[in-house]
C-alpha cells in the first residue's frame, strides 16, 4: 500500500497504463470538506500539473471574495489514486490552493497550513518528522430524516441494530431479535454485528486507494463501526482521513444505508471520536522514547502533551468544531474530556499505549472528533505540543484510576482540567489564545475562523429551540 505515483512523469505514465479518461481534482476548505473539478484527461498536460488549474475561490464558503476570486489548485502528483466508484476512469489527484495576489501558499488552505507546521518545527530545530495515526468512528443507518424550519424542527434515525426496533414489523423481512442494544456494541458476532460484510468491503476499497488497513470492527454503539489504518506523517495522515471518509461514505451509499461521523447522533449511547496518535521524530529517532521511564515516554513527550492541554480551548476550536462534539464530551459515554495522561488508560484524554517499544512509543489524544478539518486538527495540536515543548510545561498527571467513574466534585477537588464544555467556549479561547500559532497562521486566517464558527455553527445554534426545550419549559 501506498503511493502509486512519486512525480509528474509517472503520473503520466499511470493514468495512460489505466487508460483514465479524467482527472479528478480534490481540495479542502476551512471546515474540513472535500471539493473537487474533473478534468478530461486530454486537457491536463505538464503546464498546468506544473503551473496549477485555474478555479472559483469565491464559491467556497469562509474563503476568497467576489472580485478576488481567481485562485490556483497545484496538484500533488505524488498523492494520485483511482476512483473505485466511478464509470470511466478516474485518478484522484490532491491539491493544494494558490493564491495568485499574493503569490503564495493561500494562508486558509488547510493542506498548506499542515506543511507550513513540519517545515516550522524543521526549522526551529525540534523535529523534521511528525508522525499522526487517527482512528475515525463512524456510524451506518439505514434512514436518516431531519427538518430545521422557524416552526419546526427534528431529526430521526435508524438501524436495523437499535434497540428501539425489538418490536418493528417489516414488509420484506422478518424481525431477527439480534442486537448489541445501547453500549453493547464492542465486538458482538454476527448476527448482532450486523456490518460485519460491510466493513470488510469498506477495509477491500480503502486498501485499492492506498491505506494500509489493519482491523475493522465493530463500535460500543449501535450501528457504530470502526477501521484501523497504519500512520503516517502530517499530510498523508490527513489526506488518509479525507479517504477514508469518502470510501465509508459511498460503500455505505452503494449498498443502501448511510455513514456519518458526527460526532454524537444518539442520545443515550456511545460517540463518534477521532483518536490521535502522534510522535516527533528527528534524525530517524524517535523524541517521544524513554525507555524505563513511566510508559516508555520522553519528557518532551510529556512536555507536548501540556502543551495541547495548556492550550486545551484554543486546540478543541479544531479537534472539535461543530457544537455537537461537545455533546459526546459528557461523563459517561468514554469520551476522555479530563485533561490528564495515562499509560493504558482509556479515560484520560491522553493515553499512552502499552506495549510500544521505540519505535512505536507515541501518546494518544481521545478528545478530538471527525469534525474536525485534519489538517488543521494536526497541524494546532503539533503547535501547542511545540509550545509545550518550549515552555517545559508539566501536565497534570499521570492517572491511571478509573476517571469516568469521578464526579464534578472529585474533578474541581482534584483539580483536574478539563475540555471546554461548548464549541461557544473554545473559540472564544482561540480568540485570547493563538500566539502559539503565529509561526504558522495568519492573523487573518485566525480571524476568518473564529468567524465562521460563530456565524455557521454558534448562533444558529444557540438560538434555536429544542425538542427538550419544549418538554422542560413549554408549561412554566
Amino acid at each position: 500500500m501506498g503511493k502509486f505515483v512519486n512525480n509528474t512523469e509517472e503520473f503520466f505514465k499511470y493514468c495512460e497504463e489505466n487508460d483514465v479518461q479524467f482527472v479528478d481534482l480534490r481540495f479542502t476548505d476551512i471546515k474540513g470538506a472535500w471539493h473537487h473539478l474533473s478534468y478530461r484527461m486530454s486537457a491536463v498536460n505538464d503546464t498546468n500539473m506544473t503551473v496549477g488549474f485555474p478555479f472559483d475561490g469565491s464559491s467556497i464558503e469562509a474563503w476568497q471574495p467576489i472580485n478576488q476570486s481567481d485562485m490556483l489548485l497545484k496538484a500533488d502528483a505524488g498523492s494520485a489514486f483511482l476512483d473505485p466508484f466511478t464509470a470511466d476512469p478516474t485518478i484522484i489527484v490532491f491539491c493544494d490552493v494558490y493564491d495568485i495576489y499574493k503569490e503564495q501558499a493561500y494562508e486558509r488552505c488547510p493542506r498548506s497550513i499542515a506543511k507550513a507546521a513540519i517545515a516550522h518545527a524543521d526549522k526551529i530545530g525540534i523535529a523534521d518528522e511528525a508522525f499522526f495515526g487517527p482512528e475515525n468512528e463512524f456510524f451506518i443507518f439505514d434512514d436518516v430524516k431531519f427538518i430545521d424550519n422557524i416552526n419546526e424542527a427534528g431529526y430521526r434515525v435508524d438501524t436495523e441494530e437499535g434497540e428501539w426496533n425489538s418490536n418493528t414489523t417489516y414488509e420484506d423481512m422478518y424481525n431477527t431479535g439480534h442486537r448489541p442494544g445501547t453500549k453493547g456494541g464492542y465486538f458482538p458476532t454476527a448476527p448482532t454485528d450486523s456490518m460485519v460484510d460491510l466493513r470488510a468491503e469498506m477495509m477491500l476499497v480503502l486498501e485499492q486507494v492506498g491505506l494500509e488497513v489493519i482491523l475493522g470492527h465493530h463500535e460500543v454503539a449501535q450501528g457504530q463501526g470502526e477501521i484501523g489504518i497504519v500512520y503516517s506523517d502530517i499530510i498523508g495522515a490527513a489526506d488518509n482521513v479525507q479517504k477514508y471518509k469518502y470510501v465509508v461514505k459511498m460503500i455505505a451509499h452503494l449498498n443502501g444505508k448511510t455513514a456519518t461521523f458526527m460526532p454524537k447522533p444518539l442520545y443515550g449511547d456511545n460517540g463518534n471520536g477521532m483518536h490521535v496518535h502522534q510522535s516527533l521524530w528527528k534524525n530517524g529517532k524517535n523524541l517521544f522514547y524513554n525507555e524505563g521511564a513511566y510508559g516508555n515516554l520522553s519528557d518532551m513527550a510529556i512536555n507536548y502533551a501540556g502543551g495541547i492541554f495548556a492550550h486545551s480551548h484554543a486546540v478543541s476550536a479544531f479537534t472539535n468544531a461543530s457544537t455537537n462534539s461537545y455533546k459526546r464530551l459528557i461523563p459517561g459515554y468514554e469520551a476522555p474530556s479530563i485533561l490528564t495522561y495515562s499509560s493504558q488508560n482509556r479515560s484520560a484524554a491522553c493515553r499512552i499505549p502499552w506495549g510500544a517499544g521505540e519505535g512505536a512509543t507515541r501518546i494518544e489524544m481521545r478528545f478530538p472528533d471527525s469534525t474536525a478539518n485534519p489538517y488543521l486538527a494536526f497541524a494546532v495540536m503539533m503547535m501547542a505540543g511545540i509550545d509545550g515543548i518550549q515552555k517545559k510545561t508539566v501536565p497534570v498527571g499521570p492517572m491511571d484510576e478509573d476517571l469516568f467513574e469521578l464526579s464534578l466534585d472529585e474533578i474541581r477537588e482534584k483539580k483536574i482540567p478539563q475540555m471546554p464544555h461548548t464549541l461557544r467556549s473554545a473559540v472564544e479561547g482561540l480568540i485570547s489564545d493563538h500566539d502559539f500559532l503565529k509561526p504558522v497562521f495568519t492573523e487573518e486566517f485566525i480571524e476568518a475562523y473564529q468567524h465562521y464558527m460563530f456565524e455557521r455553527q454558534i448562533w444558529p445554534d444557540e438560538g434555536r429551540p429544542t425538542a427538550y426545550e419544549f418538554k422542560t419549559t413549554y408549561q412554566c
